[in-house]
């Protein structure tokens, strides 16, 4: 690599920095992916992480827009030329793909590539996914591929770190996952304790009372205020416990971030044109968060799963010191005579309840054939 500037080995050394520095799998495969393209000047790159049933169980992409991608369609199969990288676990460096033997075609989306360059991330004999460019950004001498063998050994030691940041990437979640549900079987175990006790306790002294009424109203009454006593501790047990539940991505990430992620899924798992957008955001009591993200979630499952609506647009935008969320759809909607029935059906007596008890107030507009607003807007801290 002798013909590289110096400023070569500061491209490295930057990219192996990068995904160093990301402990989610997502992100790290993204990292991997733009540093692959940015350091050999390719138009597109790609890594795909095999699954165990013929696809993709993720592909990462860059040089292709979000419009572009979503065009494309579904993720690929392991086939042609990706799946002998996967199989074969050796570097292809083509001159032109198209002409390969083994290629069979691309969606009528996809973006014309010619020049070639794939190699396996392997973990030991273990293949982690396919890492590849194409277009190389250079003039092509005789014909041939604009990638070189340069780039091959290039390429080939940011795969070897890229196996390694994967490989941490996926221990940190694994770690992570385990820590969560060990919480939750102890936040589980607590609850069930506590609360079981006060339900008990609330069970006898209710009996003792009705018991009581006739014969002895005083000491009824008495235990009856034992009750409200009893069912208040068991309400505060609960509430205890939600708060210690507070998912887990809301606390790291903050709720812009959360939204925004779980929006993108949903975006690319739905044929509906899923936006988020937002606006001064500040941040909230941790109430106030998980109670939007909730409401939001709730009002993006019935747009997707019951309005057959074609784009659904999500907005969070400040509010004086709070928060006002919106989630709009352009799907067939509901006659508002029927939101007592149709309130059960889409978890809006449930919304409801968020949005009170924080303090906030949720409104919902439908007609027939004219889509639904849900409002939800909540006080700052």
């Amino acid at each position: 690599m002798s013909h590289r500037p110096s400023s070569g080995l500061a491209a490295v050394s930057t990219a192996l920095l990068a995904m160093s520095r990301h402990l989610e799998v997502r992100d790290v495969l993204k990292t991997i992916v733009a540093s692959a393209r940015d350091l050999l000047d390719a138009e597109y790159a790609a890594l795909g992480v095999p699954d165990d049933h013929g696809g993709f169980a993720q592909f990462v992409v860059d040089g292709v827009s979000d419009a572009q991608w979503k065009a494309i369609g579904p993720l690929p199969r392991q086939h042609g030329i990706l799946a002998a990288m996967l199989r074969e676990a050796k570097v292809e460096r083509l001159a032109d793909v198209r002409e390969d033997p083994r290629f069979e075609g691309w969606p009528s989306a996809h973006p014309e590539m010619s020049d070639f360059l794939g190699l396996p991330i392997k973990d030991g004999d273990e293949v982690m996914g396919a890492l590849f460019l194409a277009n190389k950004r250079c003039p092509r001498q005789d014909g041939g591929c604009g990638f070189t063998e340069d780039d091959e050994e290039l390429l080939g030691i940011l795969a070897q770190h890229a196996a390694i940041a994967l490989t941490n990437a996926r221990l940190y979640e694994r770690s992570r996952e385990l820590t969560i549900a060990e919480e939750r079987s102890r936040l589980a175990h607590e609850l069930h304790d506590a609360v079981s006790q006060k339900l008990f306790s609330l069970r006898l002294t209710a009996q003792a009372a009705a018991a009581l009424v006739d014969r002895d109203p005083g000491r009824a009454k008495g235990e009856l205020q034992q009750v409200a006593e009893l069912a208040a501790e068991a309400a505060d047990e609960l509430r205890a416990a939600v708060v210690e539940l507070r998912p887990a991505a809301l606390d790291e990430d903050g709720l812009v971030n959360t939204l925004r992620t779980q929006i993108q899924v949903l975006d690319r798992a739905h044929t509906a044109k899923v936006t988020f957008d937002t606006c001064g955001i500040k941040a909230l009591p941790a109430a106030q968060e998980e109670a939007l993200l909730r409401v939001a979630q709730e009002a993006l499952h019935n747009a997707l799963r019951h309005s057959g609506a074609d784009r659904v647009d999500v907005v969070l935008v400040r509010r004086g010191q709070g928060a006002l969320l919106s989630v709009t759809d352009d799907g067939k909607g509901f006659e508002p005579r029927t939101v007592r029935r149709a309130g059960r059906h889409l978890g809006l007596v449930s919304m409801r309840d968020r949005a009170s008890g924080v303090g906030g107030t949720l409104s919902v507009e439908s007609a027939p054939g004219k889509g639904t607003t849900v409002e939800m807007e909540v006080p700052g801290g």
